[in-house]
C-alpha cells in the first residue's frame, strides 16, 4: 500500500474528503518526525514505538575493493518496533 492508497482508505473509513485525510496524515507524520529529531520516543500503545537509536562508528569494507577497510562514522537511525497488539494481529491464524 502506498501513501495515495492509504489516504483513500482513511477517507473511506472516516467519511472525510481525500484532501482532509491527506492533511491529517501529513500532520501526523510531521509530528512524529519532529519528535524523533528532538530525540523523543513516540509510543502508540498496541501499535508500536518510533525512536532514534545511536549507531557506533565501525569499520567496514568497500564492496568494490574488498581489501580496502574504511571507517563508517557514528550515526542516528530512526527505528520502529511493533507493539504486542500489532504483532498478534499480523500473526493471527486465518480459519
Amino acid at each position: 500500500m502506498n501513501k495515495t492508497e492509504l489516504i483513500k482508505r482513511v477517507s473511506e473509513k472516516t467519511g472525510m474528503t481525500k484532501k482532509a485525510s491527506a492533511d491529517v496524515l501529513a500532520a501526523v507524520l510531521e509530528t512524529i518526525e519532529e519528535a524523533l529529531v528532538r530525540g523523543d520516543r513516540v509510543q502508540l500503545v498496541g501499535f508500536g514505538t518510533f525512536e532514534v537509536r545511536n549507531r557506533k562508528a565501525r569499520l567496514g569494507r568497500n564492496p568494490q575493493k574488498p581489501d580496502e577497510v574504511m571507517e563508517i562514522p557514528a550515526s542516528k537511525a530512526p527505528v520502529f518496533k511493533a507493539g504486542k497488539g500489532l504483532k498478534e494481529l499480523v500473526n493471527k491464524k486465518k480459519k
